[in-house]
């Protein structure tokens, strides 16, 4: 499948990368569940006490467990993306390398 050990290595790589970036996402998507899950149950907790759906957000938003949700969610789409790019460049090294190759066959 490889022309060589360097581009086999190269797609290797991105691979793994793309693995590294899909767990990131993953937790991306549990800490956007959690601060999901959080603002409804607030909202439903104040709607009990005669508040606001606006008023229930606000008080959401302003906790501590709303802010590491949101925080968490974006570093670890920031991670993702940093990983998908790295990927990117390898599975393109990996693609250069394999037309090299080619080319001399």
């Amino acid at each position: 499948m490889f022309n060589n050990e360097e581009e086999r290595a190269a797609w290797v790589l991105a691979e793994s990368l793309i693995e590294k970036a899909r767990a990131m996402m993953r937790q991306a998507e549990s800490a956007l569940e959690t601060w999901r899950i959080g603002k409804e149950m607030t909202r439903l907790r104040c709607a009990r006490r005669g508040i606001s759906e606006s008023d229930a957000e606000i008080r959401w938003s302003e906790t501590a467990n709303a802010k590491n949700a949101l925080t968490d969610n974006s570093f670890h789409v920031s991670l993702a993306t940093m990983y998908y790019n790295a990927a990117a460049a390898h599975y393109s090294r990996a693609h250069y390398l394999r037309s090299r190759g080619e080319a001399r066959v």
